[in-house]
């Protein structure tokens, strides 16, 4: 078919390609909103009845050293009043203290700002007479501060970081080609992963955290970590790709050691 019809087989082999880049890409754009969705800094929303009205809140759970924590909570009823209990060290049985909120009607309190990677806790209490109701119902929020990051540091950090994604999911799609270009596509891989992990890492963690590495071997860091073991996975597969040992096979298992780190949910 191929040399009786070459211009067909060109076309069939073009859009299978597109398809094949068509697929990764939302295979990573799936990853990119799950991880953003399911990760502790992702504010906390939702809804409470009280007194018959139903009031929306939105709970920002991540915040910059660079200012104090605002929350504000709307609500129809200008009788309504509220506080805000908070503690800084979430994991004692420290007592809350209580900060009253301002405005009438747009409830408003400023909590004070914390150093890189500290937390605090907190929730609202709102009162009408005898009336009260509490914000969030189930459990109070946390809050993790960090440093500010530039944007060019953090747009290239996020371009690279999901690039490698693509680039490893497309490799993995090398299984559907009698023809692979395994080796191409894993160097792209590795190199996209290198630098938005390691070199622009490092300066994302130092401006947020104040130190370029929380991973082994001198911490615990889980979204370090996670990295490291995606590098390293794919630099084993490359090995064996090099090697012309089962190339498919070890680029799809890198692939899915990259969609399992790339699932857990980012800044554990």
């Amino acid at each position: 078919m191929r040399l009786i019809f070459p211009q067909l087989w060109i076309s069939i082999r073009m859009k299978k390609t597109i398809l094949l880049w068509a697929l990764a890409l939302l295979i990573t754009v799936v990853s990119a909103v799950y991880q953003r969705i399911s990760g502790p800094t992702f504010p906390r929303s939702g809804s409470v009845v009280f007194n018959g009205e139903k009031i929306n809140y939105k709970l920002e759970r991540s915040h910059t050293t660079s200012s104090n924590y605002y929350l504000e909570i709307k609500t129809a009823d200008p009788s309504v009043s509220g506080i805000v209990k908070w503690r800084k060290n979430y994991k004692t049985l420290d007592t809350f203290t209580v900060v009253p909120m301002k405005g009438s009607g747009n409830l408003t309190a400023e909590l004070p700002a914390q150093g890189p990677q500290e937390k605090f806790q907190y929730y609202i209490e709102l009162y009408k007479g005898d009336v009260s109701v509490t914000i969030p119902e189930d459990k109070p929020v946390i809050v993790r501060f960090k440093g500010d990051v530039p944007f060019w540091i953090l747009i290239p950090h996020i371009l690279f970081m999901f690039g490698a994604m693509m680039f490893s999911t497309r490799t993995a799609f090398e299984l559907f080609n009698p023809q692979e270009k395994i080796k191409k596509l894993a160097e792209w891989t590795i190199v996209l992963l290198f630098i938005g992990g390691f070199p622009l890492g490092f300066l994302m963690n130092h401006f947020a955290f104040g130190q370029m590495w929380g991973g082994i071997p001198f911490g615990n860091d889980i979204t370090d970590n996670k990295t490291l073991i995606a590098f390293i996975g794919w630099v084993v597969a490359y090995i064996m790709i090099r090697k012309k040992e089962q190339p498919k096979l070890f680029a799809l298992l890198a692939a899915i050691l990259m969609i399992i780190v790339y699932a857990i949910p980012h800044s554990v």
